[in-house]
């Protein structure tokens, strides 16, 4: 009896840690980016888990790369579009509500969810974007603080913005759920595509996602 209750004990812990950490492998024709999915936000977490096990992003594609600031993706009806068609307004029917973390912020790499113009600031359920940015100085900064956010960015994060880069005009606004820690630079060959007018690449940058599966051994 004793042995079964130690079991079921261990078998639990080891599903709640492999719920933990999780990375993803999103594979591009410019190379492929692993990406960590932050714990903090876990209904977010889950839902990109659920649908990559699904094969969701599978062919679908970049569809709005903005060169200093972001590439975005998810839109489920940009699977095999024809050139020139607008795209963005695909969803998979629901909403994520806002997760929105004081020390989880735009910088470059980090992993968010798109929304419309909803005031709870839900997340779309299936788009998302990665930012590229650009490197911030003090005075930019401060201008930011004053004229937009209303608020003092910390000190940690905005030496950060200073020497990484990033969008820091979208912290708190938007949740931000990941970030790119291999592969950075194929943000910046994608950001770098020309664009038509409605920020659509030229070139389709297709994707596709895998999850990154652990091996517990005992």
């Amino acid at each position: 009896m004793k042995k079964h209750l130690l079991l079921l004990l261990l078998l639990l812990s080891t599903t709640s840690a492999m719920a933990k950490h999780r990375k993803v492998k999103l594979i591009t024709p410019y190379g492929t980016m692993i990406i960590l999915l932050y714990d903090q936000t876990p209904k977010h977490r889950d839902n990109f888990i659920k649908l990559t096990k699904a094969h969701f992003y599978d062919s679908t594609l970049f569809h709005r790369v903005i060169s200093t600031f972001m590439i975005q993706g998810g839109d489920p009806t940009s699977k095999h579009a024809q050139p020139g068609t607008a795209l963005g307004e695909g969803d998979n029917g629901y909403t994520i509500p806002a997760e929105l973390q004081l020390n989880l912020f735009h910088i470059k790499g980090a992993l968010a969810a798109a929304r419309d113009d909803n005031p709870a600031k839900a997340s779309s359920g299936c788009q998302f974007y990665i930012v590229q940015g650009k490197k911030w100085t003090d005075e930019e900064l401060d201008k930011l603080e004053k004229n937009r956010l209303g608020r003092k960015i910390p000190t940690d994060q905005r030496e950060i913005y200073k020497k990484e880069g990033g969008t820091p005009q979208l912290d708190q606004s938007y949740t931000v759920f990941g970030r790119v820690i291999k592969g950075l630079d194929v943000i910046d060959k994608i950001a770098a595509l020309k664009t038509d007018q409605n920020d659509r690449p030229l070139t389709d940058v297709p994707m596709r996602i895998k999850l990154i599966h652990k091996f517990l051994f005992f």
